[in-house]
């Protein structure tokens, strides 16, 4: 795409919003771009590669398969089945527009992406197992829900001081606490840059080197964490400082001594009576930063699509090409330009028809992956699987509105914790990946919830008295779209066979839905 500037000139999009971004920064003026607009350039840059490659796109979603992926996508959990019945029934031609914002302004839209980045940047480790992950869930959920630009968000999770109980952001200190784990997660998330792989020696397949990596480091070697699991056993609320006193930083035998460095950058003036994260975090958050918008967009887009334009989605080096070059950094341009607004970035995207393809593929094999001829089909994250079922069934005996909300001392794993746990793939999984195993799917078929579907068909039918009507309503709670014509006749059939006692058909049909492979899928 291309805008006409001045008499005779034409420049690209890209460098339209490079001089806008700059010209903000300058003047201290919100330069908000089109969202719609953004969705168009996503669709050109898309279809412009699929002409190239002479690739037959996916058509257009139904209503049904897309009511239920954006709900997934933007708030973790399947709609409700008059939700769904009311979009299919829709005439209006900006129904999918109007549906994304109401969907932004859930309260369940801050809670998913909390979900989402405290998986991201809570490693599992025995040296953190008692540490309490609500509180800094809460704070995530409660910034993203307020849409508190990304940069300032990032910045306060970097420069984060006190204890947890005061300030949940702390906590993503206390989960990796010492200076590698940090500077190799402030890497891989907010620059989108394994330099984990020059801690101990050159980058193998990039120009990163080892002293780039403890360059990086120094910024985090003032940084205090209390041990997390003393800190529990004496029932105090851990935290962090740096003030540099103390012990000194644990550090690796591979570590080097160097004066602090921003990567592939200049080497700032620190004082010594100072904090450094300050400093880090205004070049990390900066909208001159090469490395910033860019690992969010692309993180985003990975987020939506099971893949990002780079990668893996942490791995942007010039050896690791995106696979659309020009749009990656148009939208990193256009992020920017929004003053960091996530909530921005997902609309634009989701908007488009890239977005909106189905994930059936239009010839007889799926095109390559990383054209987005179509939607790539996801497994439900744990989280996704464990509301989705809660909101058919009810959420578990002892489960509250959120698992661990409301204290710091002795808390124990709720339900949908403990789920989370049992389904929670391997830390290499991608997006695309079907992780669980026979424990996982005995543990759908045979526990005491899913067995007790009959007792739900009441709540989940509404009272409906027609075997047809039920079953529709039953496939609106848990598949989101209508029975075919053959299914609808199939169990029509079925119930006919049992009117002696039609709950506890019903209730089979319901698990049978609930233990298909389409109830567990987002496509």
């Amino acid at each position: 795409m291309r805008r006409h500037i001045g008499r005779g000139r034409h420049v690209p999009l890209a460098t339209v919003l490079l001089a806008l971004i700059v010209q903000a920064a300058n003047s201290g003026d919100a330069v908000k771009p089109d969202a719609v607009a953004l969705a168009k350039r996503v669709d050109d840059a898309v279809n412009g590669q699929l002409a190239a490659e002479k690739v037959v796109p996916s058509a257009r979603a139904g209503d049904a398969e897309f009511v239920r992926r954006v709900s997934l996508d933007l708030t973790g959990v399947i709609p409700p089945a008059e939700k769904v019945a009311s979009f299919l029934d829709s005439t209006d031609p900006s129904k999918r527009a109007t549906l994304i914002e109401e969907l932004l302004t859930s309260p369940r839209y801050g809670r998913h992406l909390a979900d989402t980045w405290q998986r991201l940047m809570l490693p599992r480790d025995s040296d953190n197992r008692r540490l309490q992950a609500a509180p800094f869930v809460q704070w995530l959920e409660e910034k993203f829900n307020a849409n508190t630009p990304w940069d300032r968000m990032v910045r306060d999770l970097l420069t984060a001081t006190g204890t947890q109980e005061q300030n949940g952001a702390v906590t993503y200190f206390l989960a990796n606490p010492t200076t590698d784990k940090m500077t190799d997660s402030v890497s891989k998330l907010f620059l989108g840059v394994q330099l984990q792989c020059a801690q101990c020696h050159n980058h193998p397949f990039t120009t990163y080197k080892q002293n780039d990596y403890w360059a990086m480091a120094a910024f985090f070697t003032k940084v205090r964490a209390d041990r997390v699991n003393k800190a529990a056993k004496n029932g105090d609320s851990p935290g962090i400082n740096e003030s540099g006193r103390g012990k000194a930083a644990r550090l690796p035998e591979s570590a080097k001594t160097l004066p602090a460095k921003f990567l592939q950058g200049e080497q700032p003036k620190l004082k010594g009576g100072e904090p450094y994260r300050p400093v880090l975090a205004d070049w990390v958050t900066s909208p001159r930063n090469p490395f910033f918008a860019r690992a969010m967009v692309n993180r985003v887009w990975a987020q939506l699509f099971g893949r990002g334009l780079v990668h893996p989605v942490d791995d942007m080096h010039a050896g690791n090409a995106p696979s659309h070059p020009e749009l990656l950094q148009e939208l990193a341009d256009a992020f920017t330009a929004s003053g960091f607004d996530v909530k921005f970035l997902f609309r634009a995207i989701c908007n488009s028809e890239a977005y909106q393809r189905s994930s059936k593929p239009a010839g007889d094999k799926a095109a390559d992956e990383r054209l987005f001829a179509s939607m790539a089909v996801k497994p439900m994250t744990p989280e996704q699987l464990y509301d989705s079922l809660a909101s058919v069934l009810g959420p578990a005996k002892g489960q509250g509105d959120r698992p661990g909300k409301g204290g710091m001392k002795g808390l124990a794993a709720g339900p949908r914790e403990q789920f989370v746990a049992f389904f929670q793939a391997d830390e290499s999984a991608g997006p695309t990946d079907y992780h669980a195993g026979i424990p996982q799917v005995l543990r759908l078929m045979n526990s005491r919830e899913m067995n007790a579907t009959p007792a739900v068909v009441g709540a989940v039918a509404r009272g409906g008295k027609e075997p047809a009507k039920v079953i529709e309503q039953i496939y609106l709670t848990t598949l989101s779209r209508r029975p075919t014509a053959a299914e609808a006749a199939r169990l029509d059939a079925y119930v006919a066979e049992h009117k002696g006692e039609p709950r506890q058909a019903y209730g089979d049909v319901l698990w049978a839905l609930l233990n298909s492979s389409e109830f567990a899928l987002n496509h």
